[in-house]
């Protein structure tokens, strides 16, 4: 798994406490970013939290890169509906090179790693014996309409592709550009930094939430986030299972420490 951070707002705290600026005093756009100190940048970023004002955490964006991740995540990560992704298609790229996640469950037992693998094996052979099939079949049938043999099989191709997909599992890897912004991170490091979430796709949460504080310029406030933010696990409930954050719109930019994992139960 791969996770990079392509792209951000170029100074995020300060963008967004512009925002804040303009909806709560009498500003100009000519002279919106005069005078945004780190300290009143702070005060609005503050403002905002205590208010319940979300919107303009919106004018903030990361995009990241993420890679060597299965099917099974993209399904996840695409229901968080306000953000954009860009997929590797398995319609314009053929999977000559089949690369697959392993769960770690699987990969911890010998005999069912061994049978994993004989099963993506066969599937990978499965696939590319199905594309070909499907490659001559629609060449010839293209030729007979009159294409000449180059054009009628690189139309093959693509519809080859489109169809034999279908036999490749959810361990298939994939690749994503994908870019949400602040207000969308919030709630997506909310579930998915969740002891509960599927391992996938909290590993790939955990790097991302580690890289856009990375990028952030703001005062580290470790302890005091940390504190101030956790939520109490609760005792003999299904939620003493979680990683909860109740967390103020910025923390994540603003060196925020993740609790510790609340201990798994059987």
């Amino acid at each position: 798994m791969l996770v990079q951070l392509i792209a951000h707002t170029n100074d995020p705290e300060k963008t967004i406490a512009a925002a804040a600026k303009l909806c709560y005093s009498d500003a100009h756009i000519e002279t919106l970013l005069d005078g945004l100190t780190p300290e009143k940048t702070e005060a609005f970023l503050q403002r905002l939290n205590d208010v319940g004002h979300a919107s303009p955490i919106e004018h903030a964006s990361f995009t990241f890169g993420i890679e060597g991740v299965s099917r099974t995540f993209l399904a996840q990560v695409t229901r968080h509906r306000i953000g954009s992704f860009s997929v590797q298609s398995q319609r314009y790229v053929r999977l000559e090179d089949f690369r697959y996640v392993i769960p770690p469950e699987i990969e911890a037992i010998p005999e069912a790693r061994a049978q994993f693998i004989a099963s993506m094996n066969d599937d990978a052979k499965k696939y590319l014996e199905l594309v070909q099939t499907l490659e001559n079949a629609h060449t010839a049938r293209f030729m007979a309409d009159g294409l000449d043999e180059k054009a009628a099989r690189a139309k093959a191709s693509k519809q080859a592709n489109e169809d034999a997909r279908f036999v490749l599992p959810n361990a298939c890897e994939t690749k994503m550009v994908m870019t949400m912004n602040c207000r969308s991170l919030q709630n997506f490091f909310n579930l998915r930094c969740c002891n509960r979430a599927q391992w996938e796709i909290r590993a790939v949460a955990d790097e991302m939430l580690r890289l856009a504080r990375g990028a952030s310029s703001a005062p580290a406030r470790r302890a005091a986030c940390a504190a101030a933010n956790k939520r109490k696990y609760a005792q003999n409930t299904p939620s003493s299972r979680r990683r909860q954050y109740k967390w103020d719109s910025l923390s994540f930019l603003r060196g925020w420490t993740a609790p510790e994992k609340a201990p798994r139960r059987n």
